[in-house]
């Protein structure tokens, strides 16, 4: 069981329990989502949504191996399906594999004087905010700062 003032991942949000309260007989975790002040939810202690941060060691070896996943192959109409079907899994390899691809996309129609695809920049910007919430809890960094984190860690 988690104690109040934890710091807990509630299905792909990063989430502070404010509180643990018996409601009817069974046991609640108030959680506050970091990224949202004015959320409170309300989940049974024993919800399998509920998980650890991850340590800095496997944030790091997720950070080393970020080159050597692949990006997404489909074409442009099957495209939005596999990244709601790669948030949905919501593993950290899905979310980079969303980031990497969206990045790419719109780095490749600016370089040809086109504008960035709506659905790249929405997947992108939730991507990011996912596993860069979590890694910059662990790390104990302002969130701001995990992509040139990221960037100095595989630059070395």
């Amino acid at each position: 069981m988690y104690q109040k003032n934890e710091m807990i991942v509630y299905k792909k949000d990063v989430c502070k329990i404010t509180d643990i309260k018996e409601i009817n007989n069974l046991k609640y975790y108030i959680l506050n989502p970091i990224n949202d002040d004015s959320l409170k939810i309300q989940v049974p202690i024993d919800n399998k949504d509920i998980r650890n941060l991850i340590s800095k060691d496997e944030v790091n070896k997720i950070i080393k191996k970020m080159p050597s996943i692949e990006i997404i192959k489909n074409n442009n109409k099957l495209l939005e399906n596999e990244y709601r079907n790669l948030l949905k899994d919501g593993s950290f390899e899905s979310l980079i594999k969303i980031i990497k691809t969206a990045y790419l996309r719109n780095k490749e129609r600016l370089d040809n004087n086109k504008k960035k695809q709506e659905k790249d920049d929405y997947y992108l910007e939730l991507a990011e905010k996912y596993l860069y919430t979590e890694f910059s809890v662990v790390l104990q960094k302002n969130i701001n700062e995990m992509k040139d984190y990221i960037l100095n860690t595989l630059g070395e």
